[in-house]
């Protein structure tokens, strides 16, 4: 799938190399310049001259057993540099564990990379009373979860608008009857707050936009598993999940 769209603004070389980057996902251990220009839309040529400063500056690795490259150890000290300077993940990062320790739940942060969700904090809740967290970076559907619908929810009708069209572009399985699914969702966090969905088998999870002045839109979601999803448990939950964000909303605007 062709994904790279150049801008009117900026510079195309280093806009070309974050595409190169953006190549690798979870699950992808090597690409080669092949591979990576199919899957940007990049000339062979260009790939593989960009490919090339990238491993000069350290941000890819070559793979000599494929003839490919994968990503270099420095792009998590991206990640680490982004988390422990986040004003927002240091304000809510511990709130989320307190509350999930608290209600015996897991609770999640997140915002969008394009169209899809990015993780930046997920608590798990053990009943064995120990907290793991999910690595953070974790991808998820934006049109499927309950946390990218309160994202859209909480997005101004041109950026949402947007980004519903890229869904209808990007797979076939934005089907109408999910569609309506997305605008239903949006519907119900408008008028309670939050939107309720289990897209995986025995997971009930519920999510809310988290919006403050001056900070991109993030979602936050409370979810539990091994259940049975009822309404009366998304009532449940949705209750501690708007206590909770008015908690946060508190805590980022001081």
């Amino acid at each position: 799938m062709k994904i790279y769209a150049g801008g009117v603004d900026g510079n195309r070389s280093l806009e070309r190399g974050i595409e190169i980057l953006r190549a690798f996902r979870p699950g992808i251990d090597t690409l080669g310049n092949s591979e990576i220009a199919e899957r940007t839309g990049l000339a062979r040529s260009t790939v593989s001259r960009l490919t090339r400063t990238l491993v000069n500056t350290g941000m890819l690795d070559e793979a000599p057993d494929t003839k490919g490259y994968r990503l270099a150890a420095s792009v998590i000290g991206l990640g680490h540099a982004m988390r422990s300077g986040s004003p927002v993940l240091n304000t809510i990062g511990p709130l989320m564990r307190a509350e999930s320790f608290k209600r015996k739940l897991n609770v999640g942060l997140a915002t969008a990379d394009r169209t899809m969700m990015v993780y930046l904090e997920s608590v798990r809740y053990s009943p064995r009373a120990t907290l793991r967290n999910i690595v953070a970076g974790q991808q998820i559907p934006m049109e499927l979860t309950s946390l990218g619908r309160a994202y859209l929810a909480g997005l101004g009708k041109p950026e949402r608008t947007a980004l519903i069209t890229q869904f209808k572009r990007r797979t076939a399985a934005a089907t109408r009857a999910l569609l309506d699914e997305v605008s239903a969702s949006i519907a119900t966090v408008e008028r309670q707050g939050y939107c309720s969905v289990s897209w995986q088998r025995g997971v009930l999870a519920v999510a809310a936009p988290l919006v403050v002045d001056g900070l991109p839109v993030y979602a936050l979601n409370m979810s539990l598993q091994d259940v049975e999803p009822s309404d009366a448990l998304a009532a449940e939950l949705g209750a501690y999940l708007l206590a909770f964000a008015s908690k946060c909303k508190a805590a980022l605007s001081m």
